[in-house]
Formats: C-alpha cells, sequence, structure tokens
C-alpha cells in the first residue's frame, strides 16, 4: 500500500475518538498508543495508530486524555496541515504549530507505523515509540 500525502478529509466534523471506534468495522485491526509530553515535547495527548478508519495518514491531539474529548487531527505528510478539528479556536491555534513541527520531524516513521505497525510485535513497537523526536 502507498503512502499518500492527499487524505480524506471528516467535512461535517472533527469525530471523537469514540465516534472513529465505533464507525470501525469488526474486521478491522488497528494499534493505537496516547504519547504524553515526556515522549512528544507536547503538552495534551498525542494518539497515534495504525491504518484506522477511511481516511488517510493522521495523528489526533488531545488537551486531556479521552474518548469523548474534543481534537483535532494533523496529516502525516511531509508537510503536516489540520485536517479537522473540534477544539476552540484559542486552543487550536496555541497547540496546532507543536503538532505539525512533531508530525514532520516524525513523519516518516509515523506513516511507517500507520501502514504496518500493525504487523509489529510489541518490542519493535516500543522501539518505535522510544525513538520519536520530540520538539
Amino acid at each position: 500500500m502507498g503512502f499518500s500525502e492527499r487524505p480524506a478529509v471528516w467535512t461535517d466534523h472533527e469525530p471523537t475518538l469514540d465516534e472513529e471506534l465505533r464507525a470501525l468495522d469488526e474486521e478491522d485491526i488497528f494499534d493505537m498508543a496516547n504519547l504524553v509530553e515526556a515522549q512528544t515535547g507536547i503538552p495534551g495527548i498525542v494518539t497515534i495508530t495504525t491504518v484506522m478508519g477511511k481516511h488517510g495518514p493522521r495523528v489526533k491531539y488531545f488537551l486531556k486524555p479521552g474518548r469523548h474529548q474534543p481534537s483535532f487531527s494533523v496529516a502525516i505528510a511531509s508537510q503536516p496541515r489540520v485536517v479537522a478539528n473540534s477544539l476552540d479556536e484559542r486552543d487550536l491555534n496555541c497547540m496546532a504549530a507543536p503538532v505539525i513541527e512533531w508530525v514532520a520531524l516524525n513523519h516518516e516513521a509515523l506513516a511507517s507505523f500507520w501502514w504496518d505497525g500493525a504487523d509489529w510485535p510489541s518490542p519493535d513497537v516500543q522501539s518505535f515509540i522510544a525513538g520519536l523526536r520530540k520538539v
């Protein structure tokens, strides 16, 4: 499967994590990790997953953990950008730049995890997460 830098966008709203999980088929298999500031250098939670849903590669940012929390998504690409948002504008304006910077620093590793990570054994996933660069 190839890497696309033009992901589809959820146009009506940024779904909560709970909404995205409920939209998956029973056969969909994915891995997910909630990364904290000590791992990313960004206050809040950055959720990374393997292929999930019908959109392109992305990470989700949350101010605090929880499946029903508002968030924004950033495309995993050489030029990352916000592709969906449900945070208020003040929080988006404050947090988008560091998340975009973090994705740019790690976009090749994040893309590899998105496409292939569901097949990685646990030690490889742990090494991948430990190797991600902080902002």
